[in-house]
Formats: structure tokens, sequence, C-alpha cells
């Protein structure tokens, strides 16, 4: 039978110094790679980050792009349905304004004229 560790002042109870150099060097190793590790962590959040506003820019454009061509062909439509005295006069209208109200009231006024034209064909 093993008094080992029953007595406190023994030499059993020295710890060999390869087996305290190798928990050195290991503590050592992991102390010189936590400023690298830390930094590459930082350089992927920092990378998703610009990636993810990228993809949001990138999805807005393609909402917005299908909202001017909702807009355009409701616009074209429009026109298409009214005759062509008044498509002429607000293609006048229009090339003559440049400001957004005016296109506006203009698009207004063409969509009376279509309506007045429907009551008096009825």
């Amino acid at each position: 039978m093993s008094n080992l560790g029953q007595d406190k002042g023994s030499s059993t109870d020295h710890v060999n110094t390869q087996v305290t150099d190798a928990v050195t060097q290991a503590n050592v190793k992991v102390l010189g790679d936590s400023p690298a590790l830390s930094l590459s962590n930082l350089y992927q959040t920092i990378s998703q980050s610009l990636s993810l506003s990228v993809q949001n820019s990138v999805t807005a454009q393609q909402q917005s792009n299908l909202v001017h061509q909702a807009t355009t062909t409701q616009g074209v439509s429009l026109l298409y349905s009214v005759n062509t005295a008044a498509i002429g006069a607000a293609t006048s209208e229009t090339l003559k304004s440049d400001d957004t109200e005016n296109l506006i009231a203009t698009l207004g006024a063409v969509q009376a004229l279509r309506d007045s034209g429907k009551n008096a064909n009825a």
C-alpha cells in the first residue's frame, strides 16, 4: 500500500520540471496568440457587417427599381387609354415642366379627360 499524498513533506510532492516547462510554454503560447485571434475575430465581424450593409443597399435599390417600373407602367397605360388630342396636350405639358407636382397635375388632367371621354361615349 502506497502512502502517496499522505505525507506532505516527502519528496513525491515535487512537480517534474519538464511538466512545469510544458505548462509554462502552453500558457505563453496562449497569451501570445490572443491578440491575433481577437483581431481576426474583429476583422470577421467587421467584414460581415459591411457585407450585410451592402446586401441591404442592393435590396433597397431593387425595391426602388420595382416601384419606378410600376409607376412608369401605370403612367404609360394611362396615356395609352386616352384619345390622341389628350395625349398631345399631356405630352406638351409634361415636356414644359420639370416639377414633380406639375407632372402629377398633368396626369390628373389626362385621367379627367379620359373619364370625360368615357362619359361622352356612353
